[in-house]
Parts: structure tokens; C-alpha cells; sequence
């Protein structure tokens, strides 16, 4: 697997080029980050891009989606139950950011335990509400890791008090669908530094 980080400069947010290095095609987790860059990573690894996934619909991960698609075709991809935030400039808060309002509608909306494959990578998404109602987690079980947006970071979790947040439903993401996977799960979040899933769990 070729997996390079990309961090936004204002608020943080990491965008994931992950592509298979036999075949090499690749995605786009939650391209906030500035497109230059992006794409400069994707013509470092001599990548071709057939997806844009969106761990969720926040304007600060999906700010160069619709530039990326323009650019390579890839087909964007996100949770059913985020298209009333993907197309709602107030919702996804793009309306409120520096940067310009997004509103958009994805080419394919998942569901729980579905499953994309890349080249040779089998990616299944985990629906992990709570920060958002369709926010969702990218998980690779051959590489064992998990793509988790701003469900969980290293010792904490998502804000609950946006539209369509709940912080039960968070808790329950949390400890019934990502704390169950594998204790050597290395966990990227959508802000701040990897964390290996067994520091993640209550002592």
C-alpha cells in the first residue's frame, strides 16, 4: 500500500492519498488539503485516482473534491445519510470557513459494510455516526488500518454539537465498531497524529 498524509495548513485536517502499489490506483480520503499538493503527491507515486472518499461531509474535508473529480474523473463517494450535509453549504459549514462554499452530491452513497475495491485493496466502510449522522470509517484489513475522519483521533473524539451530531451515537461508534476491531489497528484520523488502536482503549 503507498499511503501519504497531506495536512491542511489552517485547520489541520488530513487528506490521504492510499493507492496499491501493483496496480497503482488509488483514492482520496477527504481531500481538505490544498489540491496542488494533492495532486503532486498522486504524480509523485504515478498514481491514477478512481475514487474520492468522504469519511464525512464537513467543509474542511471536502474543500478540493469537486477540483480533484474535474481533474482526474474519480467517482466521489460517501455515506447515504451525509448527502443532506454534502449539499447544504450551512450544514457542512462550508459557509462559515475562509475557504470557498462547497456543495455537492456524491456519485455513489454507501452503506454500512460495504465495500470498494482498489486495484488489489479491499476497503469495507464501518458507518460510525455521531460527529455526523453519515460520517463513516475506511477500514483496510490486509494493511490493518483504519481511515476514522474525526470519529476518533488520538485520546479523544469528534465535537457532537453540529448538525446531525449525537454524542450517544458517537460513544457507541466508538466502543461497539472501532474499539472492537483488532488491537494492532493503526487508526488516521481526519486531524492530528496516528494512533495505534489498543492506546485507544479505557485502561
Amino acid at each position: 500500500m503507498i499511503l501519504e498524509k497531506i495536512v491542511e495548513s489552517c485547520m489541520g485536517e488530513n487528506t490521504y492519498v492510499v493507492g496499491d502499489e501493483k496496480t497503482k490506483k488509488c483514492i482520496v480520503i477527504d481531500p481538505g488539503a490544498n489540491f496542488v499538493d494533492i495532486m503532486s503527491v498522486v504524480k509523485k507515486n504515478n498514481l491514477n485516482v478512481e475514487y474520492v472518499v468522504l469519511t464525512h461531509g464537513h467543509g474542511d474535508h471536502i474543500t478540493n473534491v469537486l477540483k480533484i473529480k474535474e481533474s482526474t474523473n474519480a467517482k466521489i463517494v460517501a455515506h447515504e445519510y451525509e448527502k443532506e450535509i454534502l449539499l447544504d453549504k450551512r450544514k457542512n459549514l462550508s459557509a462559515s470557513l475562509p475557504s470557498n462554499t462547497v456543495e455537492l452530491d456524491a456519485d455513489i452513497y454507501v452503506k454500512d459494510n460495504d465495500t470498494l475495491k482498489v486495484g488489489d485493496m479491499k476497503l469495507k466502510f464501518i458507518h460510525t455516526p455521531g460527529h455526523t449522522a453519515g460520517s463513516t470509517s475506511l477500514y483496510c484489513e490486509k494493511e490493518k488500518c483504519l481511515f476514522s475522519g474525526d470519529t476518533i483521533f488520538c485520546g479523544t473524539w469528534g465535537r457532537t454539537d453540529l448538525p446531525t451530531s449525537s454524542r450517544e451515537d458517537i460513544m457507541n461508534s466508538i466502543t461497539k465498531k472501532i474499539l472492537i476491531l483488532p488491537d494492532d489497528t493503526l487508526i488516521y484520523p481526519g486531524h492530528g497524529k496516528a494512533t495505534m488502536l489498543k492506546d485507544e482503549k479505557p485502561i
